[in-house]
């Protein structure tokens, strides 16, 4: 499986591969409950997915919030424009009106405020949206690094979630492996100014809960998942972002599937997946703006974070 690296990542990715050659033995024998360190899949690498806004519909059942807002030639949800299916019955009334405003300022050709363009924490599942990803697997964490505006999360392994969880922007996430698939679980995640789950605003409470299961498909698998995308998330073309698919790629793909469960928000827990490809390109840096006049064009001030003293 081909791989593309900068100089840095590759230093930080054999770095963390050699750490898990000696620290394997060690975990492998730290319990019974835990899986011999060579049935552990490897998901390590770099991996693109290259849509906007970036959740699939699953194959069947309860999915995640739609753009209502449709490009006329082929029907694909209008990325420049965001109005989120606020007639979803996933949503509480609440919820949905929530949705609904958002989709106002949309359809008037303003842009609301999300913690991508305001330059905050993205949380989960909306850090999901990222085109670049890559895993570093320790025996006792794994590490997610996400290529824009140097987002990383940590998720323990074989740990329960504490008696009293503190809340933190990509909550408190513990993870197994389960045969071929790691299973993270998420809670605690901290509520923000610009608190939601997706690009349409969708809110989350306090009882958010989120359920990531990651594991290696083969390509026939990862196809209808790709078409599936197709049909609702604008595919970036060649330029546009540093990591593109490679269209003649047919090996191994990493697919996440993901089930929220909300009770403050949604009349039922709902899944989407996120399928990852090898990428053409390289792991470039990707900061956010922080333009205080954020992407507004009314001349509002964005709401970047600011510190009310200097750090030195």
């Amino acid at each position: 499986m081909q791989r593309h690296f900068s100089t840095g990542v590759l230093a930080v990715a054999v770095a963390v591969l050699a750490f898990r050659q000696e620290a394997a033995p060690a975990a492998a024998s730290a319990g019974g409950d835990r899986q011999n360190a060579a049935a552990i899949p490897d998901f390590s690498g770099i991996w693109a997915h290259p849509y906007f806004p970036g959740f699939e519909p699953p194959a069947s059942g309860p999915g995640p919030i739609v753009n209502k807002s449709r490009r006329p030639r082929d029907g694909v949800g209008n990325a420049n424009q965001f109005v989120g299916d606020y007639d979803s019955p996933i949503l509480k009334p609440q919820a949905a009106e929530v949705v609904r405003q958002h989709g106002e300022v949309s359809t008037r050709g303003e842009t609301y405020p999300t913690p991508s363009n305001q330059c905050w924490p993205s949380g989960v599942p909306y850090i999901f949206f990222q085109h670049g990803m890559q895993m570093l697997q320790l025996p006792d964490k794994v590490v997610f690094l996400y290529l824009r505006n140097h987002e990383t999360r940590e998720v323990r392994l074989n740990e329960p979630h504490p008696a009293q969880v503190t809340l933190s922007w990509y909550g408190d996430s513990v993870g197994h492996y389960e045969g071929d698939t790691l299973v993270v679980d998420t809670i605690g995640v901290k509520r923000g100014p610009f608190a939601m789950v997706d690009m349409y605003g969708t809110p989350f409470s306090p009882a958010l809960h989120v359920v990531e299961r990651y594991r290696l498909i083969d390509y026939a698998e990862a196809k209808g998942a790709i078409e599936r995308n197709s049909k609702e998330n604008i595919r970036f073309g060649p330029g546009v972002q540093s990591l593109e698919f490679d269209p003649d790629y047919r090996g191994k793909h990493l697919q996440l599937e993901f089930t929220v469960d909300d009770e403050g928000v949604f009349t039922m827990p709902w899944s989407a997946t996120i399928t990852y490809a090898v990428p053409l390109g390289l792991w470039e840096e990707h900061v956010c703006a922080e333009n205080r006049l954020g992407y507004f064009s009314t001349g509002r001030e964005a709401a970047v974070p600011t510190a009310n003293t200097p750090d030195f």
